[in-house]
């Protein structure tokens, strides 16, 4: 698979570069970035020492490539594709927030470009990237819009409810994350002196990828009327996103145990553990790991990821390789950081 990254210098850019250069299945023709053009790669993200002797370009050979994955902040994907036409045989990942809503943006190019059908206020040219739910859709897209950190894990810890029906009141949702989800460019809330020894919450009962987590929900379950209350937390730490949910239902614990390992027991990188977690089971890896407790008629699941991988890239390389028909877990057999 011949590949070009569009926004190649950022964090994700970093990441996905580290997980292609030891993917057997995988060609990187270009990294793209305006602003280190010329620089090595290694340069910008040290620790591809010794692996990689790429170059950033400006160059964009979009001819060149069976899939372009952009890794632009969010809001930047849709304007670039209405400047720059893709052709339609090369396949778009997108890792921003643009396409993730169904019927809200259609491909910018369609129109345009005429190599696509003209869109309508119903139309959708993105698949929602979820493998957990939307494998065979993604094994037929030609574009992909990569979920977002918070809302995979999130909910990856609600799905196996949401088929069984549990979701009919309002679910309590907090989460942590790790700076990195703010991205490398440097602000007030990323600074090693600001988040060292500190805490904060942020954009509560407002956050962007709450609708992505309705619009999954309501996929799995049919209809969902409940309120989703996220409360995100910035953490100090680097990397990682540890999320408690609770759902207020009656269902016996036991079936509802069996009803979440049911749901998972095809899934590649996802996994019901029956004790208690903890972040570094899933930091460095493209896995999500989730448990449950029952208190009463309040049910508290908990669920993991790595911001970066399973919230990001390595959920972007997992459906690359689905659209590809090739092994999911291509380029995806990675070590926990646990010590």
């Amino acid at each position: 698979m011949r590949i070009g990254i569009l926004g190649a210098a950022g964090y994700t850019g970093g990441e996905l570069i580290r997980l292609l250069v030891n993917h057997s299945e995988a060609e990187i023709v270009f990294a793209n970035s305006e602003s280190n053009a010329g620089n090595l790669v290694a340069d910008v993200h040290e620790g591809l020492y010794g692996d990689t002797d790429l170059r950033f370009t400006t160059a964009m050979p979009f001819g060149q490539v069976d899939v372009v994955f952009c890794c632009f902040g969010h809001g930047k994907s849709e304007a670039f594709l209405k400047e720059h036409p893709i052709p339609a045989e090369v396949k778009i990942i997108d890792l921003a927030q643009d396409f993730r809503i169904k019927g809200s943006r259609p491909y910018p190019n369609a129109a345009t470009v005429g190599e696509f059908p003209a869109p309508t206020p119903e139309s959708h040219d993105f698949v929602y990237g979820l493998p957990e739910i939307n494998r065979s859709l993604i094994a037929q897209a030609q574009h992909v819009a990569n979920p977002g950190c918070f809302a995979t894990c999130i909910q990856l810890g609600l799905l196996p409810a949401a088929q069984m029906g549990l979701i009919t009141n309002d679910v309590s949702v907090n989460a942590i994350t790790g700076s990195t989800g703010a991205g490398q460019k440097p602000g007030s809330t990323t600074h090693f002196s600001w988040r060292n020894n500190n805490l904060s919450i942020y954009k509560a009962f407002s956050h962007q990828h709450v609708p992505e987590i309705r619009q999954s929900l309501e996929q799995v379950q049919g209809a969902l009327t409940a309120s989703i209350d996220f409360i995100p937390y910035r953490g100090d730490f680097a990397r990682g996103i540890f999320a408690t949910q609770v759902v207020k239902t009656d269902k016996p614990i036991e079936d509802i145990v069996a009803g979440y390992k049911a749901f998972y027991k095809e899934a590649k990188f996802t996994h019901y553990v029956d004790k208690a977690l903890d972040l570094k089971q899933v930091v460095n890896t493209n896995k999500c790991l989730v448990h449950c407790d029952k208190v009463g008629n309040k049910l508290l699941v908990t669920s993991c990821i790595d911001n970066l991988l399973k919230g990001a890239v390595g959920q972007a390389v997992q459906n690359m390789n689905i659209m590809f028909g090739i092994d999911e877990q291509a380029g995806l057999h990675l070590k926990p950081s646990a010590f």
